[in-house]
């Protein structure tokens, strides 16, 4: 792949590190200090005043390759491409002289379906949660993707001007079809750079005859498939991972003429009291290199973690390469699913209709 930015606009940087592998980017957390190496190894990074997702700071460009696809209204927020263009053009003038990441990774693990991604970032470690998060992009023999099918800015330290730019707040997240690109500012909260990626598969499965699913999924021992449906904090991942069944995915799936299969190569479990023996296999993870622990609570003297810490928030993340654990389906991929459950510990209480 030709690695060149000018495409994305990006000119005049100080460095551009390509795809470095998780220990080089270890060095370079450290370094710039945007992080600490917790006690046997993981990272734990701190993500400011958002600790979650901020939905009423998404939007979706209203452009014409796009508009009439989708449902408009107070989750699918319209933003005009002329106010894009300007929030475009000052986030790409203050990257100038920056040191940037860049991860061409792949979504869905289905070849059927899958897309390359380029997630571009300005700190060290959310490039590692796109690392651990999206599937590595080729294996031995295979031919090397072109170049992304979209593309991921995620500037933190770059925040909007409600005023001048039309947003709710400082934070955005916004969504171009049109340009194959989002944009995401004002927040450092990783999650956003995932759920973006889940948006853009929700508009281009359905289209070709695949259900975008919010779901976990673990096969049995005889192949049979088990789908696991909920909102966050209902127990997808911590049911999914069974030490009995193997995990196909946490968090995101598609299910086509075939099966079903991941659209992620990571997890990104809540850490907040996991317990050994609870969720042994999620416990371990957090105890692992190469993991990134979102305002999870630590010692500094002794830089042991305190998982039980919710000072900061109760939605203390973990985000781990799924071959952290041992019992996985590494191809991602599963057949139609046999039973689908349906969690409703949620904030309504009443199931969806089926």
């Amino acid at each position: 792949m030709k690695k060149d930015l000018k495409h994305q606009g990006i000119r005049n940087v100080a460095a551009v590190h390509w795809n470095l592998p998780t220990s080089a980017l270890y060095e370079k957390i450290v370094s710039r200090q945007e992080g600490l190496i917790a006690h046997l190894g993981p990272v734990v990074v701190r993500t400011g005043a958002y600790t979650g997702r901020s939905p009423r700071d998404k939007f979706i460009v209203e452009e014409p390759t796009s508009s009439a696809q989708i449902h408009w209204g107070e989750e699918n927020q319209p933003f005009t491409s002329e106010k894009f263009d300007l929030i475009h053009y000052r986030l790409l003038a203050y990257l100038q002289g920056k040191e940037i990441f860049v991860q061409d990774r792949h979504a869905g693990a289905d070849r059927n379906y899958q897309m390359n991604v380029r997630v571009i970032t300005a700190p060290a470690w959310q490039n590692l949660f796109a690392r651990n998060m999206f599937l590595a992009p080729v294996g031995p023999g295979e031919p090397v993707h072109v170049g992304p099918d979209f593309t991921i800015i995620s500037a933190p330290g770059f925040h909007a001007v409600p005023e001048l730019d039309g947003t709710n707040s400082e934070a955005f997240i916004m969504v171009n079809f049109g340009k194959k690109l989002v944009l995401i500012g004002g927040t450092s909260y990783a999650g956003e750079i995932k759920k973006s990626m889940f948006t853009i598969l929700n508009y281009y499965l359905p289209q070709q005859e695949v259900l975008s699913m919010h779901c976990s999924a673990n096969q049995g021992r005889n192949g049979e498939t088990a789908l696991f449906f909920g909102l966050s904090g209902t127990g997808k991942t911590s049911l999914s991972a069974d030490p009995e069944r193997k995990l196909i995915g946490d968090d995101e799936h598609g299910w086509g003429k075939d099966g079903i299969f991941n659209f992620e190569g990571g997890c990104y479990a809540k850490a907040i009291r996991l317990s050994p023996k609870a969720e042994p296999e999620i416990y371990e993870c957090t105890r692992k290199f190469g993991t990134i622990l979102e305002n999870v609570g630590i010692d500094l003297a002794t830089r042991r973690l305190d998982l039980d810490d919710a000072g900061l928030t109760e939605n203390t993340r973990a985000a781990y390469p799924i071959t952290h654990l041992r019992n996985i389906v590494r191809s991602g991929v599963g057949d139609h699913p046999s039973h689908i459950f349906m969690l409703a510990c949620d904030a309504f209480g009443v199931l969806p209709p089926i």
